[in-house]
């Protein structure tokens, strides 16, 4: 395997590497009020795939939650990725990967319920699920979420 390796080296020694600058990465604020001056980017593009921050059920351009509990809070926060994904060209459609931080495990289910109206059956992004001891703004969810777009 060792003289295989080298053989590569050698070979790609010579070669030219062509770096595709059009897939460096670019950094979308939020628009003004809406990501309320935090240290973090709303999204990240490289090429057609965007990254999103983790988005809580916060009222669109303040630093509040929601009231309602952790149906409501689901909503918002999911209207929010929608949102920003609108921002940058995309749809819920688009997304391919969500991760869910809950403040309280024992409120998967209902967070499920809320979260399954967002998505096609045959098109469920992949996820992750996970507790945490505590959320920013004392939220009971924050979803962070990739997807693909045209």
């Amino acid at each position: 395997m060792k003289r295989t390796g080298l053989l590569l080296l050698a070979f790609l020694g010579g070669c030219e590497v062509n770096v595709d600058t059009s897939s460096a990465p670019e950094y979308l604020a939020a628009p003004d009020g809406a990501g309320q001056n935090l240290p973090f980017s709303e999204a990240v593009r490289v090429g057609r795939t965007l990254y999103l921050s983790g988005e809580l059920g916060r009222a669109p351009g303040t630093l509040e939650v929601v009231p309602g509990g952790i149906a409501a809070e689901t909503r918002q926060t999911l209207d929010n990725i929608a949102a920003t994904l609108a921002r940058h060209g995309g749809a819920m459609s688009d997304i391919v990967k969500c991760t869910v931080f809950l403040a309280d495990m024992g409120e998967w289910a209902a967070m499920n319920e809320v979260y399954r109206t967002y998505f096609p059956a045959d098109a469920m992004p992949a996820r992750s699920a996970l507790g945490a001891s505590g959320l920013a703004l004392n939220a009971r969810v924050e979803i962070e979420c990739i997807a693909v777009v045209e």
